[in-house]
């Protein structure tokens, strides 16, 4: 008997015993069920800048963790190592809500304001990042993710009521972009004005050489976020070269600096990264 997995647009049809797509969920018993619950591959106590963050709780350090999987293909990925691994490959330790929730308390005389879910693409843990969330808050911790926003509107609003802020990436402006990594823009889209109504939220833009660098194509995306606010933060990040794009160009400085001009003819705020 098949099942269909409802988390995220690539909404995958599973045999008994079959991996999704992203590599994090599986079916078992006749549902769908979170196969990295749990298994944290990456943990650190960052600035929340890093997130990055410029407009929320500035100054302050978030306890960040990660798993393993990712539902959508980036041949760039700065984390492929666990972004693109399984269960099987991965080297994880478990780590319950329970005790995540007590070690980032245990952090507070370290400035952390909580919990941000990062590294891997977190919502194919969705479960285990709803779990911790309630927990969180009911410690007065804050919920930050860092994500794709490669999600279904129905677990996205069942979330957000939970979630503090968001670093939402928005690869490219284009479909046929995203097409090349196995996914489509619009539900992203969707993520960003849904999440934005509801908690903080900024958004990044990794700028690739010749793929999504265009100034045209950069004032279409800015002017479309500042349709959905033009309080939202937009981060352009210089591209350097990684996992399958090993062979490839970092991303002129000064390209960078040219779009972040014209985002912020749009856009009140505007950073630049890796710069």
């Amino acid at each position: 008997m098949k099942v269909k997995c409802g988390i995220c647009p690539q909404e995958c049809v599973l045999d008994e015993g079959q991996t999704g797509f992203c590599r994090a969920r599986s079916a078992k018993d006749g549902a769908v069920v979170c196969d990295n619950y749990g298994l944290i591959t990456s943990m650190a106590l960052d600035p929340i800048e890093k997130k990055p963050l410029r407009c929320f709780r500035s100054g302050s350090s978030i306890l960040s963790v990660g798993s393993f999987g990712c539902n959508l293909r980036c041949a760039f990925c700065q984390n492929h190592e666990i972004s693109m691994c399984s269960r099987e490959r991965a080297k994880t330790v478990p780590v319950s809500p329970e005790e995540l929730v007590d070690k980032a308390l245990s952090l507070r005389s370290s400035s952390n304001i909580g919990l941000a879910y990062t590294y891997n693409e977190p919502l194919v843990g969705y479960e285990y990042v709803r779990d911790c969330s309630v927990l969180a808050h009911e410690h007065g911790l804050c919920n930050v993710l860092v994500t794709n926003g490669y999600i279904n509107e129905e677990p996205l609003r069942e979330l957000l009521p939970l979630i503090d802020a968001m670093n939402i990436d928005l690869k490219a402006f284009t479909e046929e972009y995203y097409q090349t990594l196995h996914g489509h823009i619009e539900p992203v889209k969707r993520t960003i004005a849904i999440a934005a109504a509801q908690c903080h939220v900024e958004v990044t833009t990794l700028i690739i050489p010749g793929q999504n660098d265009s100034p045209d194509e950069m004032r279409v995306l800015s002017e479309w976020l500042a349709g959905v606010s033009p309080g939202i933060p937009l981060h352009i990040s210089r591209f350097f070269p990684r996992y399958q794009m090993a062979d490839g160009d970092a991303t002129p400085v000064e390209t960078i600096y040219a779009l972040a001009d014209i985002a912020s003819a749009s856009l009140k705020f505007v950073y630049t990264g890796n710069c």
